[in-house]
């Protein structure tokens, strides 16, 4: 009755189940890391991502909506050509004061 005696360590099926297993492990992480992704496609219409910030390297990727832009710094430094228009000072309790300069500020008197 050598039937009777089955052993189950021989059944080659619970490789399989343990396999299934394994794989349903292993999608369950990989949606997670999609759906924390920002750039995902699910994810808000506005996303900005700065890799290596402040480094000669560094990139920004920009999603607005469908679109995608990339942009990539040269290392250079810039250089603007604009006037001053004001000057900023910061409180006692971290918050920013703005105080333009010019004429088309109003005056109080």
């Amino acid at each position: 009755m050598r039937f009777l005696e089955h052993d189950e360590a021989d059944d080659p099926i619970l490789s399989v189940v343990n396999l299934i297993d394994l794989f349903l492990v292993v999608i369950g992480i990989l949606m997670i890391v999609i759906v924390r992704n920002p750039l995902n496609p699910f994810s808000q219409d506005k996303v900005v991502v700065v890799e290596n910030p402040g480094e000669a390297d560094m990139r920004i990727l920009v999603k607005d909506g469908e679109e995608l832009t990339r942009y990539e710094s040269t290392g250079e430094i810039g250089e603007g050509g604009g006037v001053r228009a004001g000057v900023t000072y910061r409180l006692a309790d971290g918050r920013m004061v703005y105080v333009p300069e010019g004429g088309d500020a109003p005056r109080a008197e």
